[in-house]
């Protein structure tokens, strides 16, 4: 079971999650759907620190509630519409997650910068502006990237299956 601790209630959450076969992916992306409604709507959190929350909850890794911390401000560079938070937070993730795995700095760097192309391939941007669905206004409903988010994590998830070799076969 895996645990994200919530700052400003002073309490954990934890999820099994259960991936593997057809019936796994499945079961993560429902896991991936229901986690992400709640961080946004219940722990109102960004999309950088959601990342970071459901990776750790489905690589079964602890992270620091430091950590959370510092992707606070990483939604789009602080709101100024750069880099995608989802983008930032599985940065940052696949650098603790292959770290604890004993990968060297130079295969962190580069799972990171694999990861970036593939992100900018597979939903054709890295910037947060061009990623919105409607780019950003005054009247922006909360969690405007909920989908997006999802679809995100997902690809995330599977991008470190398969540099890590942890494929599921």
């Amino acid at each position: 079971m895996a645990m994200y601790h919530n700052l400003e209630k002073k309490r954990q959450i934890g999820f099994d999650i259960k991936c593997g076969n057809h019936r796994g992916v499945i079961l993560m992306k429902e896991y991936i759907t229901k986690r992400v409604h709640e961080l946004y709507w219940k722990e109102d959190i960004n999309c950088a620190r959601t990342a970071l929350v459901c990776l750790s909850e489905l690589f079964k890794i602890a992270i620091e509630p430091q950590t959370i911390w510092s992707a606070a401000g990483l939604h789009g560079a602080g709101g100024y519409r750069a880099q995608c938070g989802l983008v930032e937070g599985t940065l940052m993730f696949i650098g603790i997650y292959l770290h604890t795995i004993g990968k060297t700095e130079d295969e962190i760097v580069s799972a990171c910068y694999n990861f970036a192309s593939a992100f900018d391939r597979e939903f054709g941007s890295l910037r947060c502006f061009e990623l919105r669905p409607t780019g950003f206004s005054e009247n922006d409903p909360p969690h405007m990237c909920e989908n997006l988010t999802c679809k995100g994590i997902e690809f995330a998830y599977q991008y470190i299956l398969k540099v890590t070799k942890k494929y599921p076969q």
